[in-house]
């Protein structure tokens, strides 16, 4: 049962910090600097909090996926909130 809540607050905690990393990167021009900056910044806050918690290799592939899931709303705010003129 502890084993879940870890996985699951992984999960949450992956979704969470990569919204904002998401939202800022969108900022940047695509391949910069400063977005793959804020594309890779969390990985070591992840793999930090998946080793402190006693996860193994088998719950990368979903913090990775909940990362990428935080990123790609934090982009989509981030367009919302940030029209393009013209299109």
């Amino acid at each position: 049962m502890e084993t879940v809540l870890y996985a699951a607050a992984l999960i949450v905690v992956a979704t969470l910090v990569n919204i904002p990393l998401g939202y800022q990167r969108q900022s940047y021009p695509k391949f910069s600097f400063g977005w793959y900056f804020y594309v890779h910044i969390s990985i070591p806050a992840i793999v930090y909090f998946r080793i402190k918690t006693g996860l193994g290799w088998g719950f990368i592939p979903f913090s990775i996926t909940s990362a990428v899931v935080g990123q790609i709303i934090g982009g989509r705010m981030y367009r919302k909130r940030h029209p393009v003129e013209g299109e």
